[in-house]
């Protein structure tokens, strides 16, 4: 899909401690085919034909993190960088238990204070994926009119 810039769907689930003031950040593994090596703080990836967003939000947490919790939904966006073009539908997820990585998808990761991610966030040399850094500045300022 992305090497003919097909569109597709994904999924995007942001993972925050119980008390929601932490967000789950990880370091790409360097063999990933898309955004090798960046950092991220979502769990995600496509939606398999008929599979239903949640159904691959639970799955892509599952996976990628090995945790298991009910995802809640929070928008949809698009996403348009280059071939990489999706409809990306973002849910957060609270948890405080273990977090266990993929070793294929993931090479690092720790709790991050909201704050801080704000802050990096919006250095633009800090190397985070793309679709990542926009799906998450939107949460942000969510919370923030919530607030």
């Amino acid at each position: 899909m992305r090497a003919r810039g097909l569109w597709h769907a994904a999924t995007s689930v942001l993972l925050l401690s119980g008390d929601e003031q932490r967000v789950y950040v990880h370091r790409r593994t360097d063999t990933k085919d898309v955004y090798p090596g960046l950092h991220d703080c979502t769990a995600g990836g496509v939606v398999a034909a008929g599979e239903d967003p949640f159904d691959a939000a639970r799955r892509e947490l599952a996976e990628e993190l090995g945790v298991r919790t009910e995802p809640e939904f929070l928008f949809r966006e698009v996403f348009e960088q280059n071939t990489v073009r999706y409809h990306g539908f973002v849910f957060q997820a609270r948890w405080d238990g273990p977090v266990v990585h993929q070793p294929e998808e993931v090479a690092e990761g720790w709790w991050m204070p909201v704050t801080e991610l704000r802050e990096r966030l919006d250095d633009p040399l800090w190397p985070f994926v793309p679709d990542g850094r926009q799906f998450t500045r939107r949460w942000l300022r969510e919370r923030a009119a919530r607030a």
